[in-house]
């Protein structure tokens, strides 16, 4: 039975109607983290510091994409839900057209300065020249990379998420099958594991492209359309808080790789790699449902049914709060599995990760609240708040605490100090959701 945006869901149907959106999110992490496994097990250490060096960088130019496709789904979700499907169709296409123009231009720009923000950043020798011939191949793709982003978020708007979830799953085992052949069998090293990378990216940004220009079942179709630059600046303002969380985020990532580089030198790096590759799996949950829902609260929203809103923020918070404690159970028990699969091959190495894998698990007990709040607040239609948390979780609260903490505990600080940043961004989450009740209605 299909669900409909404005249906009323009880626990059992927002699972179900979220549950493509958390598979296609952890499936994406997933396949991204396919790259550090062949680079770390057929290519080498340093490669791999390097892939996990620069990524940083990468995610930055890759933003767009979030902040069009969460910004711009609250936009289009608020407009039906408002009865206007023809004026939701044109704000569709506008920020599709837009974003992919962006990422020619930010593609081109990247792939001319990468070698001096990749020496800035304090990479040098043979991991400097890694870090250009990955980050080259991947920035060849960029406006493909974005519109892959952009579409996990219009797919569900658009009443589609499970062919959202066939299509993050195409492009993921394309990057696995062309990692096998190209890094395996080909032996073609560094630039096989990017190549496999571009090439699963074009899988996943060109064929939703297709799919919307053509007739189709779903809701939105890519038409016709005009200049719109409130609509334009809303969809920016509103996702900002996606934008300033995914460079906050990267800002911090290059932040944690001179601190480690400082503490522990390329194993630091490697260590650190291994521990984002898990991260992002594991909160791609979080990040996945609030994914999922946020199209659901807006349309409520903007029909003005507050008891559904009320309901639905009740069981996310519930739902969050479950897949939390799972998490951190989970991150315990596999720690040494996980190490073993990345790093199993030198054991000072898999020591440093397993370490900093038990002290940094317990960070996703406190994650999923700030995530899920700053997502509710841009399907709310207010983007100030949730890029305030977004900003306080991601940049401000994390780099006080790697800067600072280290300077107590060395290493271990490191690994606490993302501890120590989601409890406060989870703690300012909560003042925020008490502090709105009244003007929302929840």
């Amino acid at each position: 039975m299909k669900i409909q945006l404005s249906d009323h869901f009880n626990y059992k149907k927002l699972l179900r109607f979220t549950l493509p959106s958390i598979v296609m999110m952890i499936f994406t992490s997933i396949y991204g983290v396919v790259d550090g496994f062949f680079v770390s097990n057929f290519v080498g250490k340093t490669p791999f510091a390097a892939v996990n060096f620069i990524m940083p960088f990468l995610m930055i130019l890759g933003a767009v994409g979030f902040m069009f496709g969460t910004g711009g789904s609250a936009i289009i979700a608020i407009t039906m839900g408002t009865g206007d499907h023809e004026k939701a169709q044109r704000h569709f296409s506008l920020f599709v057209y837009l974003s992919f123009v962006c990422g020619i231009v930010i593609g081109v720009l990247g792939i001319l300065f990468i070698r001096p923000v990749a020496a800035l950043l304090g990479a040098e020798g043979v991991m400097l020249d890694n870090c250009v011939l990955y980050g080259r191949i991947i920035l060849a793709a960029l406006p493909a990379f974005i519109l892959q982003y952009e579409f996990q978020s219009f797919f569900i708007t658009a009443e589609k998420p499970q062919l959202g979830l066939v299509v993050t799953v195409a492009a993921g085992v394309t990057n696995m099958v062309l990692d096998a052949l190209f890094v395996g069998v080909f032996r073609w090293g560094l630039a096989g594991a990017a190549l496999a990378t571009a090439f699963s990216q074009l899988v996943g940004g060109i064929v939703p492209v297709i799919y919307f220009l053509r007739p189709n079942t779903s809701l939105l179709r890519l038409t016709r359309t005009k200049y719109d630059g409130r609509a334009l600046l809303k969809a920016c303002t509103n996702g900002s808080s996606e934008l300033m969380s995914n460079i906050s985020m990267s800002i911090v990532g290059m932040l944690y790789n001179v601190q480690l580089m400082k503490y522990a030198g390329e194993d630091g790096v490697a260590a650190y790699g291994v521990l984002m590759y898990v991260n992002m799996i594991f909160l791609a949950a979080f990040i996945g449902y609030s994914v999922g829902v946020a199209p659901v609260i807006g349309y409520h929203y903007g029909a003005g049914n507050h008891e559904e809103l009320k309901g639905l923020l009740r069981k996310s918070l519930a739902v969050v709060g479950s897949f939390s404690v799972s998490m951190v159970v989970l991150g315990e028990v596999l720690a040494r599995p996980l190490s073993m699969i990345f790093v199993g091959y030198d054991q000072g190495l898999l020591e440093l990760t397993l370490k900093g894998f038990l002290v940094y698990s317990f960070s996703f007990l406190f994650a999923g609240v700030a995530i899920f709040g700053s997502s509710f607040f841009t399907a709310l239609g207010n983007g100030l708040i949730s890029a305030l948390i977004s900003f306080l979780r991601t940049l401000v609260f994390q780099m006080a605490a790697v800067l600072l903490l280290p300077l107590v505990w060395g290493i271990d600080g490191i690994w606490i100090s993302i501890v120590v940043a989601e409890l406060m961004a989870a703690v300012v989450t909560v003042l925020f959701l008490i502090g709105m009740r009244g003007k929302y209605r929840y």
